[in-house]
Parts: C-alpha cells; sequence; structure tokens
C-alpha cells in the first residue's frame, strides 16, 4: 500500500506541530501533530487509506461524500471545538444529532464507511484513533484517490490529535453550514465566522469538481436563473428537464457535468460558462469581482488551486478541541458514556 505525503507550508509552532492560535484569533490550545499516531498506532493512516480505496473503487461517488462528511463537521460550533466529529453522532438522550439538519437530512452519506474504519482500528489500537481524525483522514485520501492520475494532484499530510465531541448541535448545523442557495455575502460571512477567509471559501468550493447534487438544491438556480447576466440558457434548460420527472427529488445531477469523478480545475471553467450546479456556485462568478478573480486564476493555473486547496482544508482542519474536551469514542455514532 503507498501512502502519498507532500510536504505543506502553513502558520506552525514548528515543523511538526500546528497551533491553533495561529489561526484568525482562535484561541482553543490543542496542537494538531503530523505524525501523531507513528508511535501508538502506526497502522492508523494505512488502515484509513485501504478502507477508502474500497469504498472509492466500488462507488467513486463516496470520495466527495467523506470529503463532504469532514467539511459539513468542521462548520458546526467551529469556534470552540469544530472538527470533532459531533456529525457522526446518532440522537442522544440528552441532545439531537446533526443527521436531521437541512443541510445533512438524506443528504449526507459514507457513515458506514467510518464505522468499518473505526471498528477496525478499535481491534488494532482499542480507543486510540479519534473518528474526527478519521474523518480528516479520509477526506485527504478521497481527493487523492480521485486525482491519482493528475501531475502535481492535491494531497497533503494530515495533522493529527483531535478529540471526538460529547455533543452535537443541531440548530448550528442548520445555522453554520452554507446553503447551496446562498449568495457571496452569505458564503463569505460564515466562512468568516469559522476563521476562514474569501480565498479559502473560494478554493474549498472547488470541491464540487466532483459529487452529485439532488434536484431540490438547485431548484432556485432553474427558476430564477433564466433572469440574471451571462445566463447559459441551454444549460439551465437541460437540468430543467432532468428535474421535471414525478420522482424529482431522488434525481442526481453531477456538480460537475464535465468530469465529475475526477479531482481538477474543470468546476471553474464551468463557472465561467455559467454551468454552476448550485445558486452558491454560479455567485462565485457573478456576486463578486472578488471571487470571480479567483476562479480566474484558477481556471488558468490548476497548480494554484491545488496549493490554495490544501492551504484552506488544513486551515480549517485545524478547527479541534481543546486538550481537555472531548474524548476518544469506542463507537464514532455514541458518546462512551452511552456505548456500555
Amino acid at each position: 500500500m503507498i501512502l502519498f505525503k507532500f510536504p505543506v507550508a502553513f502558520c506552525s509552532t514548528s515543523d511538526e506541530t500546528l497551533n491553533k492560535d495561529c489561526i484568525d484569533g482562535a484561541t482553543a490550545s490543542i496542537v494538531l501533530t503530523f505524525g501523531f499516531y507513528q508511535s501508538s498506532c502506526p497502522e492508523a493512516e494505512p488502515t484509513i487509506f485501504s478502507w477508502v480505496e474500497k469504498a472509492v473503487s466500488d462507488e467513486p461517488r463516496m470520495a466527495a461524500s467523506l470529503l463532504r462528511l469532514h467539511f459539513h463537521d468542521c462548520f458546526v460550533n467551529a469556534r470552540s471545538f469544530g472538527c470533532d466529529a459531533s456529525v457522526l453522532l446518532d440522537d442522544m438522550p440528552n441532545f439531537v444529532g446533526e443527521k436531521t439538519a437541512a443541510p445533512n437530512f438524506n443528504s449526507l452519506r459514507g457513515f458506514e464507511v467510518i464505522d468499518a474504519i473505526k471498528a477496525d482500528l478499535e481491534y488494532v489500537c482499542p480507543q486510540t484513533v479519534s473518528c474526527s481524525d478519521i474523518l480528516a483522514v479520509a477526506a485527504r485520501d478521497s481527493v487523492v484517490l480521485v486525482s491519482i492520475y493528475i501531475t502535481g494532484g492535491p494531497g497533503w499530510d494530515v495533522q493529527m490529535g483531535r478529540k471526538d465531541s460529547l455533543s452535537a448541535s443541531l440548530t448550528e448545523a442548520n445555522n453554520n453550514i452554507p446553503a447551496p442557495n446562498s449568495d457571496v455575502h452569505t458564503l463569505l460571512s460564515k466562512f468568516q465566522n469559522v476563521g476562514l477567509s474569501l480565498q479559502d471559501m473560494v478554493a474549498l468550493s472547488g470541491a464540487h469538481t466532483m459529487g452529485k447534487a439532488r434536484c431540490f438544491t438547485f431548484n432556485g438556480r432553474i427558476s430564477s436563473g433564466s433572469n440574471g447576466p451571462d445566463v447559459n440558457l441551454e444549460f439551465l434548460q437541460s437540468l430543467q428537464q432532468l428535474c421535471s420527472g414525478s420522482d424529482a427529488n431522488a434525481t442526481l445531477a453531477d456538480l460537475d457535468h464535465m468530469t465529475p469523478s475526477t479531482f481538477d480545475n474543470e468546476y471553474y471553467v464551468n463557472l465561467l460558462s455559467g454551468e454552476g450546479l448550485l445558486g452558491s456556485d454560479q455567485a462565485l462568478v457573478t456576486g463578486s469581482v472578488d471571487t470571480q478573480q479567483l476562479v480566474e486564476s484558477y481556471v488558468d493555473d490548476m497548480g494554484a488551486f491545488f496549493e490554495d486547496f490544501k492551504s484552506a482544508m488544513l486551515k480549517m482542519g485545524s478547527l479541534a478541541s481543546s486538550e481537555n474536551d472531548g474524548e476518544i469514542r469506542r463507537n464514532c455514532r455514541i458518546v462512551n458514556q452511552f456505548n456500555k
């Protein structure tokens, strides 16, 4: 098995660690470390990669689903906990989980893949590898696997040492995760709320170069898109036809209809052609000169997109609980207190 490792440049206390205090005023004390499980569980990353590789081989769409799980996890309660695997929790006696939040319900996938990884790691290294670290590594591995044939494709060492949350927040999941019909102002506000910049926002949006979305997530694009400037009527009509069936809510469309299973910069090319699937995608071109210029730069230079995406993923992934908060769950769906 081959693990892909790439050097990274980031705000860091040393070559091996990243202190969250470096990130835009965040104050949690946790230090995430490269090679965190090298001694305690050297099998961790190879095991995660093996399961992700199998899942993506069985269903290529799973790569986008696992990446999205990490994203939706990190955006909830990000200032104090962030990437803490709260998204994986089922409803508990003392809280309602995040799986039924509007951005997640009947939408997030890949929970069974994470379950399988966790079960394997619990057998090899009991109560050692956090579910939140599994999510971060699985997201990286998913991107690597679908860009494996692209020269200079994105990959990065994942900093680890996160703890798993003891609770979840349905309210924050509903309020904090960007909606598919968001305008640029709303998108930027949600990203800045978790310490991410406009450039981070545009780069992370590039994750939509793979994966699918249901018709109800882009209905607004179909109904209102024909009223704006630089509209691609042919594209919108194709979406309208796709979603005109009796079971439209279950119908899926590719977020990037040109190269839907490859992590590349075609997503941005589509935006300049008026072929962004979601309203929040196309808004990056129509809603702001600053975001449009970044889109154009990523069209011209795929390597620049890859570098900015890696940096933004590290930055987002650094939103983690403090050393004294959380636990290492034995089952990613249940806090240990209820997992007897």
